[in-house]
């Protein structure tokens, strides 16, 4: 399993119109070979960034599966717009024996 960690910082204002998009983009995102789980959480200090947190069974399944298909395309069409800049996205692993 891996973790895509994205920052999304949206243009001041569109919160609502956003929020409203990634009900739509969850869709296509989770029907995606290798989705796992998604999670999004606005800032509290900062309500124009988001958390996103997207587990993938690999990293495989995330950069080329997913980013290299026609799903990532209608995906950035519903949600891209409203970006303020290009999401900050990496992954991370679990670390072992800490359960």
């Amino acid at each position: 399993m891996v973790l895509e960690h994205a920052l999304i910082t949206i243009r001041p204002g569109t919160s609502d119109e956003f929020e409203r998009a990634f009900v739509e983009a969850r869709k296509v995102i989770s029907a995606s070979p290798g989705f796992l789980s998604l999670a999004l959480h606005r800032g509290v200090e900062t309500p124009d960034r988001y958390l996103l947190l997207v587990q993938w069974g690999s990293l495989e399944d995330h950069v080329e599966g997913f980013r290299q298909s026609e799903a990532f395309t209608r995906w950035r069409g519903l949600i891209g717009p409203f970006f303020e800049s290009p999401p900050v996205v990496d992954h991370a692993v679990p670390v072992e024996g800490l359960d």
